[in-house]
């Protein structure tokens, strides 16, 4: 999030002055007086990018000005904005030779009556960050070659693995009383089911426990997008990077998006303080199908509360944050819903029920589950699927559409209204869904979720051909091919 000039200037400033309070130099922390070799300066981004990941920083820092010795402020020369390197403005030429690129900034400032530079340097995310093809590290004074020292490139690796979307910094340089204003923190207390704390030190404690949020310079802090994108008051007061992660809902009078829009909802929350609020919304504006139980008319949802839920949760948390511009979209039509996310799902649509749920957002995750937004790790698509074959309505559809997931769902409709392709899907999700609760599917089965009678079984003997023909279901015993069948993957 940028900052105006005015406190940008004044964190700058702060931020200076913490770290010249530190006993030595650090690993992620270097002091210069005048040198601005743009060699140097290359291997020093590398090296400092790399060591802030090993030492849990978000950032490094190179501050001309600055003895080394004493910290004291001496002033410096060097102007980045006026340096060349080969013909080429030296901020230019060192983006050119880094890889992967990395957001490095030149500040220059005011302080103690002394001019410094400063470069700020954003720790290593997705792989070590190389200059001129090589990756350095910083040991003491020295910036040896990364690969120089296995065992530090193995701890590297390993803290790169994790490091996700959610740390990133939404919202910077805030007072206490400003993240208490942007966070809806009484929510997060609610839903984690801990008692409030009755002193500010303990709330911000829980919250940076959680990484909702980051110390900052200067008795200041920092809100995480995971803090954002889950507890926010409104979205907007962090920024495109977030506000366009809003959940939205558009209802339609027709089957087409080309009918008229009769309900649209654009979320203004953090999905863990709107979720309720958002479900309860879908399911107030749903038709009602009646059911007569033992002795009552009952009236229950379209589509199943349950489905409903777990498809928006998943939404959430498997889209891919890095996508700019798009976030969670819920359209209701006549005939279907349909729940789209972006990004492309880390696991075959196929493979949904039996394979180990693969997230790119671990830590959103973990906290929805914590929070029991949805259900637990790897139970979700059951209980979906389940639902939807206890309510007899046709099986949802899981597509990958150009760089998004698509899941649909559909009003109920008779066996035969069926496109066979949709019922070859029951069948095998059917099957799947047996296999995953320790039994196999059979003719019998297969009637009782397709709603076809006994006198009828020919038509189930057909779609389970079809959905062997499809590779999609095998037989169980392959010497009594009518005993059951399992799905191609058992």
């Amino acid at each position: 999030m940028t900052l105006d000039p005015v406190t940008n200037l004044t964190r700058t400033r702060k931020l200076i002055d913490d770290l010249r309070s530190q006993p030595a130099e650090a690993p992620w922390i270097e002091f210069k007086e005048n040198n601005a070799d743009a060699q140097m300066i290359g291997k020093l981004i590398s090296a400092l990018s790399n060591s802030a990941r090993l030492a849990d920083q978000h950032f490094s820092y190179v501050v001309w000005g600055i003895r080394d010795t004493d910290h004291a402020v001496v002033g410096t020369s060097f102007e980045p904005s006026t340096r060349k390197e080969k013909g080429q403005p030296l901020e230019m030429w060192l983006a050119n030779h880094l890889n992967p690129g990395i957001e490095f900034s030149f500040e220059i400032v005011e302080h103690h009556g002394k001019r410094l530079t400063l470069l700020t340097i954003p720790a290593a995310a997705m792989a070590p960050v190389e200059f001129d093809r090589h990756a350095y590290l910083r040991i003491g004074s020295a910036t040896p070659r990364l690969s120089d020292h296995p065992e530090r490139l193995r701890s590297l690796w390993a803290k790169l693995q994790p490091y996700a979307w959610e740390s990133s910094i939404a919202a910077q340089f805030l007072s206490s009383d400003e993240i208490l204003s942007r966070l809806d923190y009484t929510t997060y207390f609610e839903l984690t089911e801990q008692r409030l704390p009755d002193n500010r030190k303990g709330i911000f404690d829980k919250l940076l426990a959680d990484r909702l949020i980051q110390e900052d310079v200067g008795d200041h802090w920092n809100i995480t997008n995971l803090g954002a994108v889950l507890f926010a008051k409104r979205l907007t007061d962090f920024g495109p990077q977030i506000a366009r992660k809003a959940v939205r809902f558009v209802a339609y009078a027709g089957s087409g998006r080309a009918d008229t829009v009769t309900h649209r909802q654009d979320g203004q929350r953090g999905y863990a303080a709107g979720f309720q609020g958002l479900v309860d919304y879908i399911d107030g504006l749903l038709p009602r199908n009646e059911h007569i139980g033992t002795a009552f008319r009952q009236e229950s949802p379209l589509y199943p509360s349950i489905a409903i839920r777990e498809l928006i949760a998943n939404a959430l948390i498997h889209q891919d944050m890095t996508i700019t511009g798009a976030g969670p979209l819920i359209e209701l039509f006549t005939d279907r819903m349909e729940i789209t996310n972006p990004g492309t799902p880390l696991v075959s649509p196929e493979r949904f029920l039996d394979s180990p749920p693969r997230s790119r957002n671990e830590a959103l995750a973990s906290l929805m589950r914590r929070m029991r937004l949805c259900e637990e790790q790897g139970t979700g698509i059951d209980k979906v699927i389940n639902s939807v074959e206890l309510h007899q309505l046709p099986p949802p559809d899981f597509r990958v559409e150009g760089d998004a997931m698509r899941v649909v769902l559909f009003a109920p409709r008779r066996f035969a209204e069926m496109p066979p392709q949709e019922a070859i899907r029951a069948c095998y999700q059917h099957a799947a869904l047996k296999f995953v609760g320790g039994q196999k599917m059979t003719n019998a089965t297969l009637r009782e979720r397709l709603g076809i009678g006994h006198q009828n079984a020919a038509q189930a003997s057909r779609v389970i051909r079809a959905a062997l023909d499809a590779d999609l279901i095998r037989p169980a015993d392959p010497e009594r091919p009518r005993s059951g069948y399992v799905p191609f993957w058992a």
